[in-house]
């Protein structure tokens, strides 16, 4: 069975679940942190689950060999156990993971954080490349993908911004796991979202100090779904920064220009 950590209760005010999809590296402890509560104590019911081979979570078959479709069966597996219609929220991988899942099924609304942007990873692949080619080829060749989180320093180079305190850093360096080069690395540069087919609300959120997704990509994945993106300055991990707490009231404002509060 997939980790869940489900914290709140559906009410009158906020009748729709909200389901938090993990990035790379991640699991469901990245929400727990600070937005789970948050959220439970707006009165939703906020659920985060840890995709097979994260967390607790178990996966029949070698890590590297788990593909961005394993994760969106994962996805969907929480998704009807919640009643079917989550509104969605990802970070990073887990956002390309929930626009994958949009193209065949729907949501009242999703929420794409520093998401990996619909045209996959190539562009950002590259861009990391010339930062750091010696230690890129090494991490790539690692099919955990853990070296580039191997120090607090390449930790917060990609994750965090500069003045992140330490000990936030070197938490998340510690509850990082591996994560599968087929479904970061691999299926993201063949197979981009098909975007004409989601028809799901979506608010793009991005940081301005991101280490992997820059700015321009995620202007680039507001464009695809016909919407404008906004901007915290911040790291990657925009949800265990300080400062997260802004982000979170950002979303839950927005849920209520959807009609999904009242």
């Amino acid at each position: 069975m997939l980790e869940v950590i489900d914290k709140g209760s559906c009410t009158d005010a906020h009748p729709v679940p909200l389901l938090f999809v993990h990035g790379g590296w991640h699991g469901a402890w990245c929400w727990d942190d600070h937005f789970l509560d948050f959220f439970a104590n707006a009165r939703y019911r906020a659920v985060a689950l840890s995709l097979r081979g994260h967390g607790t979570s178990p996966t029949a078959k070698p890590l590297r060999s788990v593909s961005i479709a394993d994760y969106i069966d994962d996805l969907r597996s929480v998704a009807d156990d919640l009643g079917g219609s989550p509104v969605l929220i990802g970070h990073s991988l887990g956002g390309f993971v929930i626009q994958r899942y949009l193209e065949q099924h729907s949501a009242p609304a999703a929420v794409l954080v520093g998401s990996v942007p619909p045209q996959g990873v190539l562009t950002l692949a590259l861009r990391v490349w010339r930062r750091r080619p010696s230690m890129t080829m090494k991490a790539w060749a690692d099919p955990t993908l853990l070296k580039f989180l191997a120090t607090p320093a390449l930790t917060r180079e990609y994750l965090f911004s500069a003045d992140t305190p330490e000990a936030i850093v070197e938490s998340c360096m510690r509850r990082a796991g591996a994560e599968s080069i087929r479904a970061a690395m691999a299926d993201p540069m063949v197979r981009r979202v098909k975007t004409r087919r989601v028809n799901t609300p979506v608010l793009v959120l991005g940081a301005v100090r991101d280490g992997f997704v820059s700015p321009g990509e995620v202007r680039a994945t507001a464009r695809a779904y016909g919407t404008e993106p906004e901007f915290f300055d911040m790291g990657h991990n925009m949800m265990l920064e300080p400062g997260w707490a802004d982000v979170a009231a950002r979303i839950h404002a927005w849920l209520q220009t959807r009609g999904l509060t009242s």
